[in-house]
């Protein structure tokens, strides 16, 4: 070793001990703000976004509709009538329900309103996405579908409305004869022991991919007449509406939910 390497022997050990010695300051350290568990699960999603991952519960398979029942009569499967891959409503057999009660989800649904849709405003095509059905009929919390392409209505009550409670941000509506669909976020409401309401219910909502309701917080159950109120429930069925005007009979596809 030649007497220059010497020379250099010391100042290396001093550099190693100043770092032994030296104490990391937390505030400056990136590995203080890392988080390694819970490790999410796995999830494969479809090979397009409208297919449902690996996780989905799907509620409709294109040939039947036995993850549904009537609302008429729960003992009763839907009466809905079932094509090559969607299902249309049977006017006058009333709404249907799923068998599986939810309490948050993600919804993908895809509807579609006739080519050879007739009426006006509310007549004209309409139907609606109950996220909680809370009871027979209407009750719930209903998100309105309805040919609002070139229809006019109350805004509270055209597509992509909150029903008789909030506006979209956009109308995104297709014409008819062209399937749509809604990507749907719901956070039921939850409620104390005494039925008094703990935290509202809130929901976001895209149709056709562009956002309509971004976290909006409810003011309670859907109501026809007068403002919207809150009553106690748990886990509910997703509800799909016969709505009874005389216009033809709008179609539904593609139907799957993800538990969160």
């Amino acid at each position: 070793m030649s007497k220059y390497a010497l020379l250099f022997i010391p100042a290396f050990f001093s550099v190693q001990a100043m770092a032994q010695d030296k104490k990391i300051d937390p505030a400056k350290d990136p590995k203080t703000t890392e988080v390694w568990a819970p490790v999410p699960k796995s999830v494969t999603p479809g090979n397009l976004p409208q297919e449902a991952p690996s996780d989905a519960i799907v509620l409709f398979n294109g040939r039947n509709l036995d993850a549904w029942h009537s609302v008429k009569d729960p003992s009763k499967p839907a009466a809905w009538t079932v094509d090559d891959g969607f299902f249309t409503v049977k006017k006058g057999t009333g709404n249907i329900e799923t068998n599986k009660k939810f309490t948050d989800y993600q919804l993908h649904m895809e509807w579609k309103i006739p080519a050879n849709i007739t009426g006006e405003g509310q007549a004209r095509g309409n139907s609606g996405v109950f996220l909680a059905s809370t009871g027979g009929g209407d009750e719930g919390y209903e998100i309105q579908i309805m040919d609002a392409y070139n229809n006019k209505t109350y805004v509270n009550g055209q597509t992509g409305s909150v029903y008789k409670q909030a506006i979209p941000l956009a109308n995104a509506n297709k014409k008819p004869g062209e399937w749509q669909y809604y990507d749907i976020i719901w956070n039921a409401p939850r409620f104390n022991e005494d039925g008094s309401l703990l935290k509202p219910a809130s929901v976001t909502l895209f149709l056709n991919g562009v956002l309509l309701q971004n976290g909006l917080v409810l003011k309670g159950e859907t109501r026809y007449i007068g403002a919207p109120q809150y009553k106690k429930h748990g886990p509910a069925s997703i509800k799909l509406q016969d709505h009874g005007d005389p216009s033809p009979a709008i179609s539904f596809r593609n139907i799957w939910v993800r538990e969160l």
